[in-house]
This record gives C-alpha cells, structure tokens and sequence, in this order.
C-alpha cells in the first residue's frame, strides 16, 4: 500500500513540475511574442516617420523648385529647406512667422503648409516702429493698416494652396488663438527687438507673445546673426545686428522654453565680426563698400553673416 502511495505522488509530483514547466514555456512564449511585436511596431513607426519625413522634404523641394530666380540665388546662404526640415516645419501646420517682411520665406511657406495649414504674419508692434530714424511718419502712419495690408499682398503667394492666412502685431495679438499654434519663427528677426528692448520691453513682449501663441511643446525657429561670445554684452544687443547665442537661450529659458537643439547650417566661421562691426558692412547690403572694390572684395570673400540656428521647446 506505501509502495502505491510512494508511486502515486512521485507521478503527482511529476505532472505539477510538467505543467509547471509548460507554464514557465508558454509565458515565455508570450514574453517572445510581445517583445517581437513590440520591435516590430517600432520598426513600423520609424518606417512610418521616415516615410513622412521623406513625403514632406520631397513636398519642400517642390516648393522651392517654384520660387523665382531671385529667390534661388539666395537658397545657398539662407537654406530655406534644411533650416525648415531642422526646425520641424511640416504640412498643416499653423505658423506664425515674427518681421516677415516682403515674404521671402511666407512664399515658401504658404504652398508648403498646404490646404490644412495656417500662416501668421507677426510685425513688430506699432509703438517700436517709430524707435527707427528711418520710419518717417507717413510710413509709421501706414503701419497701422500693416496687418490688413500684408494679409492681402499674401494672397499672391499662395501658388495654389488654399492655407489660412491673416497677420498681427506683437503687442496686439489675437488672445482668442492662444495655445493653438504649432510653432513661431523669428528668422533674422530678433535683433531688433532686443535693442529696443530697454525702451519698451520689446523682446520680452515678442517672447511673452510667443510663449502664449503656443501649444504645449510647441516649437520656435530661431535664425540670429551670431556675435562671438568673446566679445562683450554691450556689443552684441543688436544695434549692430548681431545677438549672442548664449544670452539668447537664457532670455528664451527664462520664458519657459527649453533648449531642443542647435544647427550649424547657416554658421559662417568666416564672419568674425569685431565689437564695432556691423552686420550690414557684408553682403548682400555690404554697407560703406560697394564704392571702394578692394573691400568690397574682402566683405564677398567672408560671405554673408554667421547665424546661430536655434530651435526651442515650450514646456
């Protein structure tokens, strides 16, 4: 009868370590299954981000191939497709783009963003403009249609895209779009307002704006001519046109904006300007030496400015 018994649990205990080990087998299969499946997600979502990345470059140099001749000529020095593709400009997006000017670059924009998209043109505000010993009062005076009036010139760039397009000022945004933009670009914009920013708080204002115009984790672009940080905080505020990158990721850090990257694919090692030097003494304006050839030739030799290319993160 032990004899039985001995024999009957040796197989009871031998059919609980099987079913254990099948168990043990099959939760490891599983484990397998997911971890394989999960990989395999993975994949497809890097084939999938690396599909539309392609889709959206592709889409970018047609838009570019578009422009006019004049605009071209100018592809080599501003890098309007890498600077873009960097900063993580895409189809649908809703923009706001800071001094946009005679929309060199909203003429690229427009087409790019698409049907789905949306472009804001920023000015500068109207109490600024009339910091410029340039600004005459007929011209201060026009400033004060300046939204209306872009906005309508901007219609002529559209070259087919059906994209949302109206224009503000900082200062005197649209608080009713607050928090609904994807990104805000200041392209060679931001040293104006900081050297006015003494007199009435100007880029804080343009950040502050900024800041609000966004959606958490929205992104800014940031072009800047580059001072070397060797020179010193009083030559670089940009009466000269020039800003420091440190000072300028400090005063977007302060605003609630987190540093996402850097590039250097507008830099110009060659352009080493001094305390005294002006941005403008290169080309394409090469102030005081389009008479004078020898400098002229000196100035074409060192190119056009060096950028910092910067972009950020609202937190």
């Amino acid at each position: 009868m032990l004899h039985k018994l001995l024999i009957s649990g040796a197989a009871a205990l031998m059919l609980t370590a099987c079913s254990g080990a099948v168990d043990d087998a099959s939760k490891i299969a599983k484990d397998q299954a997911s971890s394989v499946t999960g990989a395999a997600d993975t994949m497809a979502g890097g084939v999938t981000d690396a599909a539309s990345t392609a889709a959206n470059k592709a889409k970018l140099t047609a838009v570019l191939a578009m422009q006019d001749d004049k605009a071209k000529a100018r592809y080599n020095a501003r890098n309007p497709s890498e600077t873009l593709m960097f900063i993580g400009i895409k189809p649908g997006m809703k923009v706001a783009e800071a001094l946009p000017g005679g929309g060199w670059f909203s003429k690229i924009l427009i087409p790019y963003l698409g049907d789905e998209g949306h472009l804001t043109g920023v000015d500068y505000s109207a109490a600024m403009w009339s910091e410029f010993s340039f600004m005459t009062p007929e011209r201060i005076e026009a400033k004060k249609t300046w939204p209306a009036d872009w906005t309508k010139n901007a219609q002529e760039w559209r070259a087919g895209s059906a994209a949302n397009i109206d224009a503000v000022t900082f200062g005197a945004r649209n608080s009713t779009a607050d928090g609904t933009y994807d990104a805000v670009l200041f392209i060679r914009a931001l040293h104006n307002v900081s050297r006015f920013e003494e007199k009435g708080g100007y880029m804080s204002q343009a950040i502050a704006d900024t800041h609000a115009m966004l959606k958490p984790g929205g992104l800014v672009g940031i072009v800047q001519h580059s001072a070397p940080e060797t020179n010193s905080d009083d030559s670089a505020t940009g009466n000269n046109g020039y800003l420091k990158k440190s000072n300028v990721i400090a005063a977007f850090e302060a605003a609630g904006f987190e540093l996402a990257g850097e590039s250097d694919v507008n830099a110009n090692p060659n352009d080493k300007p001094s305390e005294t030097e002006g941005v403008w003494r290169l080309p394409p304006v090469l102030s005081g030496s389009k008479d004078n050839p020898e400098l002229k030739a000196k100035m074409d030799a060192i190119g056009e400015s060096n950028r910092m290319t910067l972009k950020f993160k609202k937190l």
